[in-house]
């Protein structure tokens, strides 16, 4: 292992998305991550077709991980989670409220055995409240969290994000909160318990922009976003988007497309009201981008200041002139699959360098060599998979 996190290692009793992609990041810094799973497996095994389940969503959400398939129904199976305990600096789970509690592997179960870990609990919507106990998926949140509502506009019908944003963005807040807490342990010795709810997580990342509407108590409008569909423009062979916020990003979208009348229309003469009126702005602009290629327009608008790009679908991302210097997608030489694609790890460290690990582990793929670790004979652990208490 390579990477900022090195030396740390991570029990993910996770599934699905949000906790299992946290502990991929993580992996990715260089922390050792050990995946329990069912004997079903995760279910993003079975979401889409692949060899020994995996497909893509699995490896990119698991890569770099060691896994081991156990029999959690079974109190021998939870036995073997509480003697992996002792070894691991963090937990990660996301069950229902109220299951880990009934396994035993609660927080304040688990601290009874190593009083240092850090222990992070991801759910839908917390522990209390009537929402508390819904079974949650990524769609659900994004409408619940408003995050549908906004994709739609004030004017328009709800629209679902086609990513899933909620889950990434939780992952995303729980790895930086693991490793915040790891950090308070290395200068007070203390474990804690990290709660984060996906609603929560969505909340924080709309609240200083699309939700600013809500900011103030007395019912006044203190602003509102900007409706971003507008900001992208067809032109005579695709799409750009091109942003004029600045007055001086503006006078150079009016010289740029040869109309710097505009500069004299006090609608939008300021940031403010061009925040306000995108609407508006696209109704002058769009006519005119429509008649020439993207590149004659991204070059001349490039010229005068304007801030503008394409607008790539999947296929042409990976060969983008600027993704290609950035060395952001890595091909891989899978094992049983061949050649894939996969996005690097997006923070550089100068002295400790992050880095994709290994590929995603098969179910169980790793059982013997973790039983092993933890003194089992070859005997116990013979045994423990012809009782099918380990897979």
């Amino acid at each position: 292992m390579s990477g900022p996190l090195t030396g740390i290692r991570i029990l993910d009793l996770s599934a699905v998305l949000s906790g299992p992609l946290a502990a991929t990041w993580l992996c990715d810094q260089g922390a050792e991550v050990v995946k329990v799973e069912s004997f079903e497996g995760d279910i993003i095994r079975r979401t889409t077709k692949g060899p020994n389940g995996l497909n893509a969503n699995f490896i990119s959400s698991n890569r770099g991980k060691k896994a081991i398939a156990v029999d959690l129904k079974r109190e021998e199976g939870i036995e073997i989670v509480k003697k992996m305990v002792p070894y691991f600096d963090v937990i990660l789970q996301n069950f229902r409220p109220g299951a880990v509690e009934r396994l035993g592997l609660d927080y304040y179960s688990i601290r009874t055995i190593n009083p240092t870990v850090i222990y992070c609990s991801i759910s839908g919507f917390g522990s209390s409240g009537p929402y508390a106990g819904k079974r949650i998926y990524d769609p659900i949140i994004q409408g619940i969290s408003g995050l549908n509502a906004i994709q739609g506009g004030p004017d328009g019908s709800p629209k679902m994000i086609r990513t899933l944003m909620p889950d990434v963005v939780t992952a995303l807040t729980a790895a930086q909160a693991v490793t915040a807490a790891l950090w308070s342990r290395e200068r007070t010795g203390e474990g804690q318990h990290i709660t984060l709810a996906m609603i929560d997580a969505m909340i924080a990342l709309t609240w200083p922009d699309a939700m600013i509407g809500n900011m103030l108590l007395d019912g006044s409008e203190p602003g509102a976003p900007n409706r971003k569909d507008e900001l992208i423009f067809q032109t005579s062979d695709g799409y750009i988007t091109a942003v004029a916020i600045s007055n001086s990003e503006w006078h150079g979208l009016c010289q740029a497309l040869g109309h710097e009348e505009w500069l004299q229309n006090e609608r939008l003469g300021t940031p403010a009201r061009r925040t306000g009126r995108t609407a508006e702005t696209a109704e002058l602009v769009a006519p005119i981008l429509a008649e020439k290629p993207s590149k004659h327009w991204l070059d001349l608008l490039d010229a005068h200041g304007v801030p503008c790009g394409p607008v790539l679908n999947c296929a042409e991302l990976p060969e983008n002139e600027q993704i290609i210097a950035n060395e952001l997608i890595e091909v891989l030489d899978h094992p049983g699959i061949g050649k894939i694609r996969q996005a690097r790890p997006a923070a550089r460290f100068s002295a400790t360098p992050a880095r994709i690990q290994g590929f995603a582990p098969t179910l169980g793929e790793h059982s013997r060599e973790i039983l092993r670790d933890l003194d089992y004979s070859e005997q116990d652990i013979d045994e423990l998979f012809d009782n099918d208490i380990v897979h």
